[in-house]
């Protein structure tokens, strides 16, 4: 009974205590208001205090129907999309240069050279 007890109370901790990567209404909405206005800073301090990297968020996150990298460049936000691009896997940006080029031709750049 005591076995049984102390398993189911660290399985129970151990729950308790994942990381929660859910990509709601409020975390959405704050992610793309940090993109919009280009503030890098509040960006990373805010995927750092939930323990989340760019990559782990970019394929199920959208910002007015745009996927983060499209959304920064047509935004004007070069700070944050420099800083998307460098986070990205270089196949994630290369697959994305297309759409950055036509928004912005200063992050077009910096794909170009991430991706070469």
């Amino acid at each position: 009974m005591k076995n049984i007890l102390l398993v189911t109370s660290l399985l129970a901790a151990a729950v308790s205590f994942a990381p929660q990567a859910s990509a709601d209404d409020s975390f959405s909405l704050r992610v793309c208001e940090y993109v919009s206005v280009n503030d890098k800073r509040r960006l990373r301090s805010f995927l750092k205090d939930r323990k989340l990297k760019i990559r782990s968020i970019f394929d199920g996150l959208k910002c007015n129907g745009q996927n983060l990298l499209e959304f920064a460049a047509s935004s004007n936000a070069l700070d944050t999309g420099e800083l998307i691009i460098n986070k990205l896997p270089v196949k994630v940006v290369a697959a994305n240069l297309d759409v950055i080029k036509k928004h912005s031709a200063h992050l077009g750049g910096v794909a170009e050279k991430r991706v070469n």
